[in-house]
């Protein structure tokens, strides 16, 4: 199994190339020039592995939600990818390779990945770590103001992403005891979209190159907790 997997969907730019299971990646914090970064990462990454894209299985993105330009880059570059080497592609939510993240790299089992969605708006999801060592959506994926996004019950909740940057204090008040603790400095990362990429393609859940489409939730409205 050959899947490439790419994410620019906020400050990290990153690509991965999964063979067999087993991930090389190219990773890198930098606000802008996405465009020309993940075509010089992507080409490494298949240069070193001897590979040209007609002999991947598949190819996975970050499809949102995230930065409008950033989504736009990486579904940009897929399409054109997919369509010239004729590969399926595999949309991987943004917010689902975050908490992936998190997981993989420190254990941790219930999730509040958020992104700053500006205008005083997070994307916001809660996630929990699967039977399959995956992430899974309890609820769905949405946009809203911090004080009203639709708070899971229970603790034991980690808040990642840059959501938490801006709006960790509000948002931490209002967990309360639940939250265990805040991660607001992580990204996105490659990786995680091709491990979610590989299930996801694995389940039969990929789509044709123009059917691959951004994410970006604005039209989506999460409600206030009750009680």
């Amino acid at each position: 199994m050959k899947l490439l997997a790419l994410e620019t969907a906020a400050e990290a730019c990153s690509v991965a190339l999964s063979i067999d299971g087993e991930i090389h990646l190219r990773y890198e914090v930098r606000p802008r020039g996405h465009s020309e970064l993940v075509l010089a990462m992507m080409d490494e990454l298949l240069s070193e592995a001897g590979l040209v894209p007609p002999q991947l299985d598949a190819i996975a993105f970050g499809r949102g939600p995230g930065s409008f330009t950033g989504v736009r880059i990486a579904t940009g570059v897929v399409q054109g990818v997919a369509f010239a080497a004729d590969l399926p592609v595999v949309p991987v939510s943004t917010l689902a390779a975050l908490a992936q993240r998190a997981c993989r790299e420190n254990g941790f089992k219930r999730l509040l990945p958020a992104f700053d969605a500006r205008m005083g708006e997070v994307y916001w999801a809660a996630y929990h770590l699967g039977a399959a060592g995956l992430v899974e959506l309890e609820g769905r994926e949405a946009a809203a103001k911090a004080e009203d996004v639709n708070l899971p019950d229970g603790d034991g909740w980690y808040g990642v992403g840059t959501g938490w940057a801006a709006y960790g204090g509000l948002l931490a008040e209002r967990m309360g005891a639940g939250l265990e603790e805040q991660m607001p400095d992580l990204y996105c990362s490659a990786e995680d979209v091709a491990l979610l990429g590989v299930a996801g393609f694995e389940a039969g859940n990929s789509v044709a190159p123009e059917l691959a489409l951004p994410i970006y939730l604005r039209d989506r409205v999460a409600n206030k907790k009750a009680g």
